[in-house]
Order: C-alpha cells, then structure tokens, then sequence
C-alpha cells in the first residue's frame, strides 16, 4: 500500500472559525475509512444523540488517494467543517495488521510482525494500538494521507485500527458462555471473524468477499482450522445483514444455531437513535 510519509506540522487543535454556524465543541466526531467504503458519525455528547452520520459504499476498490478524493466530498456534503469537535477519532479499515500478544510485543520488531501476511514498502509508515484489557497490540498500516487531510482540518485527533475497536467492544460486552461463539461483522463485501470463548479472543481476521458462497467458504474454513465443531457453535450476524437475507439463509444451511446479534452500544446510546447498523465501528471508536 502507498502511503508516504507523515506531515504533521500543523499546532492548532480542533480548528475554530468565526462562521456562525460553528456549534460550541461539545461534539465528538467518528470516521472510519477503507478502501471499499466511508462512515461517519457526529455525537452530541450533552444531548447524548447522534447529530449526523451517513455511510458510502464504492463500487470498486479504491486507490487511498481516491479515497481521500471522495472523503473529502463526503465530508464537505455532510457540512462536517462547520462543526467543532472536542474528540476527534479515525478508524482504518485494512488487511495491513496483525494482533500481538502483549508478551510478545517488542516495539522494535513492528515490520517483522505484518511482513509475512502483507507487502510492506519502505515508506509504509507503521503504528499500533495497545488493547491492555485483554493484553493484545494490533500492529497496523494505516491510511497516512487521510491521516494528513484529518490533522490539516482538524488539529490533534486521535486514529485507531478496526480490529481494536470490533475487537474491544465485542470483547468488554461479551456475556461469559460455555462454549466458543462465532461473532461477524458484515458489510457490502467485507466480513470480520471475531471469535471468543470465556472473554478470551480465540481468533480474529478480516476478508473480502464478493458471493455468499465466498462468505461462507470463509466462516466453514475458519471453523475447521479450529477445530470448532458447525453443529454447536453459536454463530451471531450483525452489521448489513438481517434473517432471510442470502447470507443469512447459507449460514443456516450449515450451522444449526444462527441469530441477528444486536450489539450493545455505549451507555451513553440508545437503540432508538441508531437507524445504520454500519456505524457500530462509528459509534464504538470513542
């Protein structure tokens, strides 16, 4: 992946403007970007209500500079640049990462933990996140020149990996079960596997699919890799997926306990307000 090099030169944080339509910074503002897609949401975190959020799809895979092209309409059609924000957080979505174990880790070594699964080039710029809860580190590459475009409109904010943040929600509101469940996130043409057993990560991987029967080819081989038995593991759908939607009826045909996962938010959340299911990611990066 190219991303160049990481300019941070601006000293402003959480830029203000004298327009009159900038609103006092009790707002918190949440983008999560991949190459196949954008979200966003604003919180109003007096009002503990969700001022605005959208979400886009491409067509195709995007280059990370046509999807800085689109981030920046999709920011100035949503009027985002008339907010000011007290958070501000990013979220990238990649294949660019590997989860660590905390013992493991040695700061050091951060290339030698993604070369084997992905194609570094030299200036891939490489970060981490620390998740200490459940003692991991997402060793990651994330999107540097959307990192520059944020940083330029905004001043000091914070990034994160979508793993940390589907990993750490999961995992903090996970009930302790007698056996392993198999949660998955779902989206137009990407799937998260995060798998866990008595609040310890069993397995976690991100794939593109393009068929119900590439999903499913993943979801059955993930299984047997594990040794995890289709017919009493607990399988949970959640994201752009409902119960009689295609991939929801090829999951049923080979895994005997299937439901619709309906995520707990933050406290601060109600369900009411949520009408996207694909900004939980969104939701969850505060």
């Amino acid at each position: 992946m190219v991303t160049g090099p990481l300019f941070m030169t601006k000293e402003e944080t959480n830029k203000q403007s004298n327009n009159d339509t900038i609103l006092e910074n009790y707002h918190k503002l949440s983008i999560q970007v991949s190459l196949n897609g954008l979200s966003f949401c604003v919180l109003d975190s007096i009002g503990q209500t969700i001022s605005r959020s959208d979400q886009r799809s491409f067509e195709k895979e995007l280059t990370p500079f046509e999807v800085l092209k689109e981030l920046k309409s999709f920011l100035k059609k949503h009027t985002v640049q008339d907010f000011s924000f007290s958070d501000v957080v990013v979220v990238h979505r990649n294949t660019i990462f590997s989860l660590v174990p905390q013992s493991l880790f040695d700061e050091k070594e951060l290339a030698n933990y993604l070369k084997f699964n992905a194609k570094l080039l030299a200036n891939d710029l490489i970060e981490y996140d620390e998740i200490p809860a459940f003692e991991l580190v997402n060793v990651y590459v994330p999107f540097v020149n959307i990192n520059n475009y944020i940083y330029d409109l905004f001043g000091e904010f914070v990034f994160k990996h979508h793993a940390t943040v589907l990993v750490e929600s999961l995992m903090g509101s996970q009930n302790i079960h007698k056996e392993p469940v198999c949660y998955i996130y779902c989206t137009e043409n990407e799937m998260d596997i995060t798998i866990v057993d008595h609040k310890k990560l069993l397995y976690y991987n991100h794939f593109y699919y393009g068929t119900k029967e590439d999903f499913l080819y993943y979801l059955l081989f993930t299984l047997e890799q594990l040794k995890l038995d289709p017919n009493t593991i607990k399988l949970r759908l959640f994201g752009k997926v409902e119960e009689g939607n295609p991939i929801y009826v090829t999951c049923h045909e080979y895994i005997q306990n299937v439901s619709i996962y309906i995520p707990a938010f933050p406290e601060y959340m109600t369900e009411d307000i949520m009408t996207d299911s694909t900004n939980y990611i969104a939701i969850n990066a505060f």
